[in-house]
């Protein structure tokens, strides 16, 4: 959530910088709803000052009249009418905040300085590319055509067993699956000094609210049908950063990585990529959250989308990195970099990370703070970044690492994970 204060001072440019999201911030409808609140808050201090000052004076002030034989009960029914009216006031505050919070949860991240204008991911600029796409001799395959003659990626049954977007992995395509989400980790653990968390799959509303995902996208999200209203986590940056929601930190940066399944209702995809693994609705993840200092938190991105980085470069799969422009930037984000795989089969890169920068948005949201150098607390910045989507990962490496026989060679960074197995066939 945006600073109320840095709105009601810098209003006019918060809206120019947020059109670069392609939001239309609503100028006469805030203005408005800040010339209610601050008028309601005056008058309700102006009640509560004068009934705290008659409350000093009307025992004296009985006191008088009793003395002189003089009906109190006026004083009394003044009395009762300035706490009534305060508590009205009050409430018709309340009210107004109420509203004000309302619309301020439904408005975006700031977009950093560096963040590019663009309407849609057609506008992402490249920074870089790392590997040369390798040129094959045959034919080349589909992960979905190379895990159904391998008998190793099966649809159908997925679908009978639960509906479409869905898949089942069975022998050297699922233990290549387990050995990448082995290697992501240990990876993140050994070299990029990440502490590994467990986390739960289903969060409550608090959660998804304080990263961002409600109420806006509620659509997006697959809810419990119960009164509890639980949610099953569409990625591990929800349960993991809201770790330290309503805490005080004393120490940072404070790294985690985290391997969850993540679950996402695809609402509004309306048919894309419904062949294969590049969108589904259950599929698992290696995520990195970070919680660092205000002062630290853009070169904490640079160093996060190297982690992100570096495990695409040790498999030998090529890339390339973009920065979103700012119609294609998250609602939650400050700048975020897509990292994009190359797929032989499509003969393009597809994105298998986002690395984001939320500055204290989702602090100011979860009331997650450190203590500054004076002690007092203030918000802490996060980040978080796919490190990465295993199953992405996966149809990479199928199609990247396919032979002419339809096999697919094992990376040799996965070999050990994999009881020193070189080939799935």
């Amino acid at each position: 959530m945006l600073d109320p204060k840095l709105l009601r001072s810098e209003l006019n440019t918060v809206a120019d910088r947020l059109a670069i999201k392609r939001y239309d911030l609503d100028i006469t409808a805030f203005t408005a709803l800040e010339a209610q609140r601050k008028g309601q808050q005056l008058a309700a201090e102006a009640l509560q000052q004068e009934r705290n000052a008659y409350s000093k004076t009307m025992g004296k002030l009985i006191g008088e009249a009793k003395s002189k034989g003089e009906d109190i009960e006026p004083l009394k029914a003044k009395g009762e009418q300035l706490k009534n009216d305060s508590v009205v006031a009050d409430a018709a505050l309340a009210s107004i905040q109420e509203e004000l919070d309302a619309m301020l949860q439904g408005i975006p991240n700031i977009p950093h300085i560096s963040v590019p204008a663009g309407n849609d991911e057609t506008d992402n600029v490249e920074v870089r590319r790392w590997g040369t796409p390798r040129t094959f001799e045959f034919a080349v395959k589909d992960h979905v055509d190379l895990g159904d003659a391998l008998n190793g990626l099966d649809f159908d049954t997925a679908a009978k067993i639960t509906g479409a977007r869905f898949s089942q992995m069975r022998g050297g395509l699922a233990s290549l699956h387990r050995a990448l989400t082995q290697f992501m980790l240990n990876t993140h653990i050994q070299e990029h000094g990440y502490e590994e968390v467990y986390v739960p799959y289903i969060v409550n509303r608090e959660s998804l609210y304080g990263t961002g995902q409600l109420p806006k996208f509620e659509e997006d999200l697959f809810k419990l049908d119960d009164d509890r209203e639980f949610y099953l986590i569409p990625t591990a940056e929800v349960p993991i950063t809201n770790i330290y929601r309503n805490e005080i930190v004393d120490s940072l940066p404070i790294k985690l990585v985290s391997h969850t399944p993540c679950f996402r209702s695809e609402a509004g995809s309306y048919g894309r990529d419904t062949r294969g693994m590049i969108r589904q609705h259950q599929f698992e993840k290696v995520e990195m959250v970070q919680f660092v200092h205000p002062d630290k938190s853009w070169d904490a991105l640079e160093g996060l989308v190297g982690h992100a980085e570096a495990i695409l470069q040790k498999l030998d799969l090529p890339f390339r990195t973009v920065i979103l422009c700012g119609g294609d930037l998250g609602f939650s984000a400050a700048k975020t970099y897509d990292i994009e795989v190359w797929l032989p089969s499509q003969e393009k890169y597809r994105e298998i990370s986002s690395c984001s920068n939320f500055a204290d948005f989702q602090a100011r949201r979860m009331k997650a703070r450190f203590r500054n150098a004076e002690g007092k607390p203030e918000l802490l910045h996060t980040l978080n970044g796919s490190g990465l989507a295993v199953g992405r990962t996966l149809l990479a490496v199928m199609e990247n690492y396919q032979q002419a026989d339809g096999s697919i060679a094992v990376p040799e960074v996965l070999q050990p994970l994999m009881n020193g197995q070189t080939v799935i066939d």
